[in-house]
């Protein structure tokens, strides 16, 4: 049968019921096509210091660490990083499996060839290596909600335990409804009994009303497989105990990223929807935008939609070339990351948050939205005319709240909320997961109601300010900040202080002259002074 459908067979595991009868359980994987690769997206989430880069640096290249952060150290993009140890962008990291389950990630001179590894892989894992520090939380929500993760991979360190971020990270993972496995490294340096406080306060977590999961301990294979056939029901909640000096448990946690399954299943023949998190120029390439096709199929020199613009416009474009993982395909697939190679359009044009669609989809922008919203933490109330930053999917933009339900919202309210778009309208849809954040405050929920038609009459925008003048918005001039309004304010006092004090000096001086002019014995003429003849 695996012969017929072109796959290789893998046995998971056997066992012995009765003495003639044995179960065996078998993984049957097809040998993918070069460019038709299975991907998985895990995004890897926990607090500062708890060994995220590090642990995806051992699994990628295949060397263990030496206790002071050498894995890591390939990984990061930025000089500040490196010095720091600590990321702060959203970084991508892949691991290749073979249709026999054997890891095909083999470095060259300590780098990876991503072609490579695709071209003899049958699955992918693709790593979306987040930040944990507390300074960088708007760029791990937007890797969250804008490259669309199957799995939640949330790190903590033994010794540190479940502080600061780990918390907050595993909220947001659960209100995105993002299935959540825990890795808890550092093993090798942590006293027993630190580990077992902190295995027992991270179980107690799991279990309380608001997560509602069952954590499992891995400690065997056996464990991998059922925790990783079970998995999908959201309700498991496997814990890895592993390190990262002496490589204990790692083959485990490896096996279940074998095992892991993708959440997205294309439907090829649904209009095709990719949203873009992020834009690039290449030289001699021109502009190039990357983002997860989210349905349907992409071919190359497809003519989609762009947009939407300031103005809620979409305009057609043309497909010039295709990249997935670095390498060049022909087309892309629901579920599927890509970047393209578009024609004649500025990368100015493109901002994160943009959509391309199919024209069979008709789309429409919408400057207002309503959802139900839940509001996890705000230290007062909030009420009509509040601002804050809402991600919905790979939109990352300030919203006001124009209506709601209730009068004020306070810590664990819940309630339906309009929200108006402050600088451009966005392209959403109902049901999408939504993330209100500003500052400590934070609210999820969903939206449910659209209004596309609503024209942004009340926004004050340049672009609104420049209609009824014949300047360009671009070229309009800035309000002027407080620091230089106080400087002209006192500018102008100090004109107004010299110029009477010169008017004052010089009419006196005027006087004084015309009277001493005068011989003794005659009056002062009384009459008009002319100063500068007026």
């Amino acid at each position: 049968m695996a012969q017929t459908i072109n796959a290789d067979v893998i046995e998971l595991r056997r066992k012995t019921e009765d003495k003639n009868l044995q179960v065996v359980e078998f993984l049957i994987r097809q040998r993918a096509e070069i460019d038709n690769f299975t991907e998985v997206r895990v995004a890897v989430v926990g607090n500062v210091d708890a060994g995220k880069s590090t642990l995806l640096g051992v699994l990628t290249h295949g060397e263990l660490d030496n206790g002071r952060g050498y894995a890591r150290q390939r990984l990061f993009k930025h000089k500040h990083e490196m010095e720091s140890g600590r990321t702060s962008s959203v970084g991508n990291d892949i691991l290749g499996f073979d249709s026999t389950g054997n890891v095909v990630n083999k470095p060259d001179h300590g780098n990876l060839d991503w072609i490579k590894i695709c071209e003899e892989s049958s699955k992918v894992i693709t790593f979306i290596d987040l930040a944990g520090h507390e300074r960088y939380l708007k760029t791990t929500v937007f890797g969250m909600t804008g490259h669309s993760p199957d799995f939640s991979m949330l790190m903590v360190g033994a010794n540190a335990g479940v502080i600061g971020m780990c918390k907050e990270h595993l909220g947001l993972a659960l209100a995105l409804t993002v299935p959540v496995f825990v890795v808890i490294t550092k093993i090798d340096m942590c006293p027993p009994n630190v580990l077992q406080d902190t295995l027992k306060l991270l179980q107690r977590i799991l279990k309380s009303p608001g997560c509602r999961k069952i954590p499992v301990l891995v400690k065997s294979k056996d464990d991998v497989i059922s925790s990783a056939m079970n998995f999908t029901s959201e309700r498991i909640c496997p814990i890895f105990q592993v390190s990262n000096v002496t490589g204990e448990n790692l083959d485990l946690l490896q096996i279940f990223l074998n095992l892991l399954t993708p959440r997205i299943y294309c439907n090829e023949s649904e209009p095709a929807e990719f949203q873009i998190d992020d834009t690039f120029s290449v030289p001699g390439v021109g502009t190039v935008v990357s983002g997860t096709c989210l349905k349907g199929m992409i071919k190359l020199n497809d003519t989609l939609l762009l947009g939407p613009d300031s103005l809620g416009q979409f305009i057609a474009i043309a497909i010039k070339s295709i990249h997935r993982k670095r390498m060049p395909v022909r087309e892309v697939r629901g579920g599927q990351t890509a970047s393209f190679a578009l024609k004649k359009i500025k990368r100015s044009y493109i901002r994160k948050g943009m959509v391309m669609l199919s024209p069979a989809v008709e789309p429409v922008a919408c400057w207002e939205f309503e959802g139900e919203v839940l509001v996890l933490h705000h230290p007062t109330t909030i009420s009509t005319r509040y601002q804050a930053m809402v991600h919905i999917g790979s939109v990352r933009q300030t919203a006001t709240i124009i209506w709601m339900s209730k009068e004020h919202l306070r810590t664990g309210d819940k309630a339906t909320v309009r929200f108006r778009f402050i600088k451009s309208p966005e392209y959403l849809k109902p049901d999408m997961k939504l993330v209100f954040r500003e500052g400590r405050t934070k609210a999820v929920g969903q939206t449910t109601r659209l209004f596309p038609h609503v024209h942004a009459t009340a926004q004050n925008t340049r672009h609104h300010r420049a209609r009824g003048h014949h300047t360009r918005p671009q070229n309009e001039p800035q309000k002027a900040s407080k620091r230089n309004r106080n400087r002209n304010k006192n500018k102008t006092k100090d004109v107004a202080h010299f110029a009477e004090n010169s008017v004052g000096k010089f009419a006196s001086s005027s006087s004084k002259t015309s009277v001493e002019g005068v011989d003794d014995g005659q009056q002062p003429s009384v009459g008009p002074v002319v100063v500068n003849g007026s």
